[in-house]
């Protein structure tokens, strides 16, 4: 069996879950050589701005990489737009328009005034001024994911002008030629109306839109998916500019099921998100039959996949199968993953919201797969991984808006709030505060 299975009644078993979970919490630290090597490489940037981005594209993706290709023409784009199969377009307008639809569903209203003490108290939600989208390059094309960042900053109100891209053309092998980001990524930009779109990746690029470069605009707002290394690189320059937040690394998944879950189903959810390269996938059941048969079923349809060795790798070295003593404990263990995506193959999905704390998105039933929600229905597939979905949420419009208090004395401050206020304020020792207060008394 390619997915190793663990008893979670079997003391053995529990201590291999809890080194595989330790390490899964493990790919956020800022410790370690990643993260050493990543602020090197940001403060590098900071100082040398393109010269620094050059080197690290020259190190990581191609030898041959220059700072004329920094950044995409507005001609190329608009060729590649004018190229895009007309299927591929009609697909990406009604994945554009889906998730438009529901960041826009979800986008909050500034709340009513409250009176309170004299005062009209209020908060206001605002878009950042600009951002900057992280879309990782690699061997997928995925114009998914910039349809997932954009359109929640879009629907925010943040100018489509605004918007700077950062994606990678492919790693260039030895003696292979350089290939360039794909033009389908391109047309989408033109679709969505960014005008700016930079050829860079990984942690330089992070530093580049952070602190600005002579091609590359700095934004206010950086947000995306990456490696361990755009990450950490997010965390480095949190401060500079705002983030995301988030840590959304290698994809995972978690599946709870019981009795009436579809193998075939479940087995095509586990192998998909295994197919990242590396990507981490725990089914968690508290039937032994019920596992098996999903186990063979992944044994069934690996053959037929196109990437079918990185995905068995990702199974065996990454993913786990957990017989659990009962539906109580599989909801412990399934918070406890807290997982990026979490797939409830159970009879009663919609019961089990009730009984679940965490994780970055939830796909209820056997036939919700979650390629749905990467590609297609609305909330953003950017979202929490390394068991963060504890603490933190996905992408989506929130990510891009700001909110402000609000504060009116329409008719001046009463005397029993400037008397308050001037208590407290020279209860720690800040007379000018109370002063402020007071000066603003209403005279008999």
């Amino acid at each position: 069996m390619r997915l190793p299975l663990l008893d979670l009644s079997q003391s053995a078993d529990r201590e291999a879950w809890s080194t595989r979970l330790a390490q899964l919490r493990a790919t956020v630290s800022l410790e370690g050589e990643e993260a050493i090597a990543v602020a090197r490489l940001v403060e590098d940037v900071r100082q040398r701005g393109d010269d620094a981005v050059v080197d690290a594209m020259r190190q990581f993706t191609d030898p041959a990489f220059s700072a004329d290709r920094i950044q995409v023409s507005s001609d190329e784009m608009d060729r590649a737009e004018a190229a895009l199969d007309p299927a591929l377009r009609s697909a990406l307008e009604d994945a554009i328009e889906n998730v438009r639809a529901y960041q826009t569903h979800i986008r909050p209203s500034d709340p009513p005034r409250l009176q309170r003490a004299g005062a009209e108290l209020g908060l206001r939600f605002s878009p950042v001024a600009s951002a900057g989208l992280t879309v990782p390059g690699g061997v997928a094309v995925l114009v998914s994911t910039l349809v997932m960042l954009a359109v929640p900053a879009l629907a925010a109100g943040v100018d489509p002008r605004q918007l700077r891209v950062v994606n990678p053309p492919p790693t260039r092998r030895p003696g292979a030629e350089a290939r360039d980001i794909a033009p389908e990524l391109m047309a989408c930009c033109r679709m969505l109306g960014i005008e700016t779109l930079y050829r860079i990746g990984g942690a330089q690029a992070v530093a580049a839109l952070a602190f600005g470069t002579e091609r590359v605009e700095a934004v206010e707002m950086i947000a995306g998916p990456g490696n361990v290394y755009v990450q950490l690189a997010k965390q480095r320059v949190a401060g500079q500019c705002g983030t995301d937040g988030g840590f959304y690394g290698p994809s995972e998944i978690v599946t709870i099921a019981d009795e009436s879950a579809d193998p075939g189903c479940v087995a095509a959810d586990l192998i998909a998100q295994a197919e990242h390269d590396p990507g981490k996938c725990f089914l968690v059941a508290w039937s032994r039959d019920v596992v098996e048969r999903i186990m063979a079923e992944v044994e069934s349809q690996l053959a037929a996949r196109g990437r079918a060795q990185a995905i068995e790798a990702a199974l065996q070295n990454e993913s786990a199968a957990l017989v659990v003593a009962g539906e109580d404990e599989a909801a412990q263990v399934a918070d406890e993953i807290a997982a990026e995506h979490v797939n409830l193959a159970v009879h009663d999905p919609e019961a089990w919201l009730d009984r679940l704390r965490n994780g970055g998105e939830f796909f209820l039933g056997d036939q919700t797969p979650v390629a749905a929600g990467d590609y297609y229905a609305g909330p953003s597939h950017c979202l929490p991984t390394g068991s963060t979905a504890r603490f933190a949420s996905g992408i989506s419009v929130y990510t891009f808006l700001k909110r402000s208090g609000t504060v009116h004395y329409r008719d001046g401050m009463p005397a029993e709030a400037v008397d308050a206020v001037a208590r407290l304020a020279e209860l720690e020792g800040l007379d000018a505060h109370a002063a402020s207060a007071r000066i603003r008394r209403k005279q008999p």
